[in-house]
């Protein structure tokens, strides 16, 4: 493992959610629970901290407050490892067991994209003795050990080492595409391409040599672009001929960008199959009801092909879905392709088929064989 102490690991979680419908009503994006075990930004955390980082520095802008104190509760009770609130963390440290009941007023502006979060924060991302940068992002479905990654970035001298992954071709549309020559260096970086030539896409984790990113982000501040790390800062450093490398992700890795995506992605994990693997709900952190069980039934009363948790009260019938704890299904009701949030009721009768309950009960329905 790498010694992480030059390491400054940043998390970019500033989404409001929008594209995830009413799944995304009234809550953060990375707060949207998933696997029937946790909720999307725990995913990046886990993986920081069993990598052995100590810390990573959250890069947030959308209701911060609602962020800082819910990661606060759950992330920094306990040692060896803790989330840093930038121009907030003091008053965090100083709370005691509980939260602060102030927080310091902004006095800078609000960052209009994940570039403008490092340099509106760069204090804290470049502070004390950053050597390397680790940017991560709170939406993606994963568990990887970042010290291999930091390592062979160490040893290879680059600028900039990203994280990538071989998909279907079909899908290159929808992310980041990457290209590199026979000596394995980045020779094409095209955000969401029109006409992609190469099924491998960036993971949207990445290691910078952080004077390097420091440099290019002062180059681009106040000029005309689109204040984006994929769209600005990668092809940036490409084009001006930067050393830039890739690591590959061989395990599960998604981005659940959409409500569809989302839906889908709990379709495989309750009934997996060889063309949709899916993160099995054991490796996910448990930071929902972490003290509540959670196991996949591929057949049991009232329940088949579901990930299901040891506290269900089910008087009707689940199937092929994912449902988290403190949910009841009343008698005679279906939950067919559905996903459940915690504590969310079924009345009794209902029919439910390709849904999300939320928690007030609330349906939101979604269109079946949607894109990943």
């Amino acid at each position: 493992m790498a010694e992480p102490g030059a390491v400054r690991a940043v998390l970019l979680a500033g989404g409001e959610g929008r594209r995830m419908g009413p799944l995304g009503t009234g809550r953060l994006k990375p707060l949207v629970p998933y696997g029937g075990a946790c909720r999307l930004i725990d995913f990046s955390l886990a993986n920081a901290r069993a990598s052995g980082l100590a810390e990573v520095v959250l890069l947030s802008q959308y209701e911060e407050r609602q962020l800082m104190d819910d990661l606060h509760r759950v992330w920094n009770t306990s040692p060896g490892f803790r989330v840093h609130f930038g121009p907030y963390d003091h008053a965090y440290r100083t709370a005691g067991a509980g939260l602060p009941r102030e927080l310091p007023e902004r006095a800078w502006p609000l960052e209009r994209g994940t570039a403008d979060a490092l340099i509106r924060k760069s204090a804290y991302v470049f502070g004390g003795d950053a050597e390397q940068v680790l940017v991560l992002h709170a939406d993606h479905v994963y568990r990887f050990d970042y010290g291999p990654l930091i390592e062979e970035h160490r040893a290879s001298g680059a600028a900039l080492t990203v994280a990538y992954q071989r998909i279907e071709p079909r899908w290159v549309h929808l992310f980041g595409m990457v290209e590199f020559d026979a000596a394995g260096h980045l020779t094409a970086f095209v955000e969401k391409p029109e006409n992609p030539t190469s099924d491998l896409v960036f993971a949207a984790f990445c290691v910078f040599d952080a004077r390097v990113l420091r440099r290019h982000l002062e180059l681009l501040d106040g000029t005309d672009w689109q204040h984006d790390i994929s769209r600005d800062v990668i092809p940036a450093m490409l084009a001006a001929g930067e050393h830039i490398r890739g690591h590959e992700v061989a395990g599960h890795w998604q981005d659940i960008g959409t409500v569809e995506r989302y839906h889908r992605a709990h379709l495989a994990l309750a009934s997996p199959q060889p063309d949709a693997p899916a993160l099995p709900v054991e490796r996910m952190p448990w930071t929902v009801a972490p003290e509540v069980a959670r196991h996949r039934v591929a057949h049991g009363p009232g329940v088949r092909d579901s990930v299901v948790p040891a506290d269900l009260v089910n008087h009707g019938l689940v199937e092929d879905s994912v449902l988290f704890p403190g949910v009841r299904v009343g008698a005679g009701a279906r939950v067919r392709r559905s996903v459940v949030l915690p504590g969310a009721s079924v009345p009794p009768g209902a029919d439910l088929v390709s849904a999300v309950v939320m928690e007030d009960g609330r349906v939101q329905q979604v269109a079946d064989g949607a894109r990943p």
